[in-house]
């Protein structure tokens, strides 16, 4: 609007726009691009959930906010069997339209505003600071409870197993972490959605009784299908917790429209209900990752955590120096492979970057013979 500042002005510079110089140089190679810059799933959709998609076509009538019983059902069960999370009932569970748009739009649908202050890790997924700025709350990224002193945030974010480093926090440092908040009146909410995206290390809910104490107050945790189950293109994600917190979502999302397809919701339901689709999934993601952390680390690479997620978090060692983010971005590209630099993350991704490895099996093993050349 004229005379007045635009929202988009309010928020930080999309990054990965700042990638499309190296992406030319990329793509210029003359074996094309080997595009590890995102996490976007490239494997099938599994037949279950095509199966159930197209089975429930015929949908005129407008399908609810809350979502069906059946489908918030199959997010409890799947909790309960494959997180080990009890005690949730179908109030504590809302189907929301893909992970980003709830991240994005979470503090602000809590109420969050000016003179609140949202925290969330040092190097973290960059639309955690986007719904604070929305909100119009101060973002503070800080691994240090210690650091913020007596300050109370009104909402603090955890991302376990970690997007981009892949660090999987122990239930002990979490169950601190809830402590924490609780003593404040904090509400702490988890984005979970590489949970079952595990290598080295074994991820905990922060709804699991062991960090909660058996209670879901001021808790909600975040999952998604987009890795799990191959379903990005559906936007199949789901938050969980504290029955107040969730009522409260749902009576602002009821206003705004935000219902999730109801085709969609139970091809959600036939994905969370099979299992064996996501450990074949599990299976090719393994052996990806390990093809290309071998490769970097031939090449020249560390890979620091990455005991869980979908990316090596790495960083070039040239004569004992870890070399800057943006030169290991350009060396990269030379070579045709197109990683994010860890800047995108926070100031202290200055030395890494992230290496994806949801590319299909041609482009890692072309990625692998590429870094093996030099």
């Amino acid at each position: 609007m004229r005379g007045r500042a635009s929202v988009s002005s309010r928020l930080p510079d999309f990054p990965w726009d700042g990638l499309r110089a190296h992406a030319e140089t990329a793509r210029a190679h003359p074996g094309g691009i080997v595009d590890l810059s995102v996490g976007t799933p490239v494997d099938p959709t599994p037949d279950v959930a095509a199966d159930a998609l197209a089975a429930a076509t015929q949908w005129p009538g407008y399908p609810t906010t809350i979502g069906l019983a059946s489908t918030r059902q199959a997010c409890l069960d799947w909790m309960e069997r494959r997180l080990g999370v009890t005690g949730l009932g179908l109030d504590q569970v809302l189907p929301t339209v893909g992970s980003k748009e709830l991240v994005a739009q979470l503090a602000l649908h809590l109420g969050v505003g000016p003179g609140d202050t949202v925290v969330f890790p040092e190097l973290a997924y960059p639309t955690y600071e986007v719904g604070a700025v929305l909100a119009g709350a101060t973002p503070v990224a800080t691994d240090s409870l210690t650091a913020l002193g007596p300050e109370a945030p009104a909402l603090l974010w955890l991302n376990s197993p970690s997007n981009p480093t892949g660090r999987v926090l122990p239930p002990e440092h979490l169950k601190k972490v809830v402590d924490w908040a609780r003593e404040r009146g904090t509400v702490v909410v988890s984005d979970e959605c590489y949970v079952e995206c595990s290598w080295e290390a074994s991820p905990v809910s922060v709804l699991h009784p062991d960090v909660c104490s058996g209670s879901h107050e001021n808790i909600l945790a975040l999952h998604s299908l987009s890795k799990r189950s191959n379903l990005a293109g559906y936007r199949c994600s789901f938050v969980a917790g504290d029955p107040v917190l969730v009522a409260e979502l749902l009576a602002v999302r009821k206003n705004l429209g935000l219902i999730m397809p109801g085709p969609v919701q139970e091809a959600m339901k036939a994905a969370l209900d099979d299992d064996e689709h996501a450990v074949d999934q599990h299976a090719r993601y393994a052996a990806r990752r390990a093809r290309l952390r071998a490769a970097l680390e031939t090449a020249g690479f560390r890979v620091d955590h990455s005991e869980a997620s979908l990316y090596l978090w790495s960083t070039r060692v040239v004569d004992g120096v870890e070399q800057e983010a943006w030169e290991t971005v350009a060396w990269l590209a030379e070579r045709g492979i197109l990683v994010a630099p860890g800047t995108f993350y926070g100031a202290a991704g200055s030395t890494h970057v992230r290496v994806a490895f949801t590319a299909t099996d041609e482009r890692v093993d072309a990625a692998v013979e590429r870094l093996a050349a030099g």
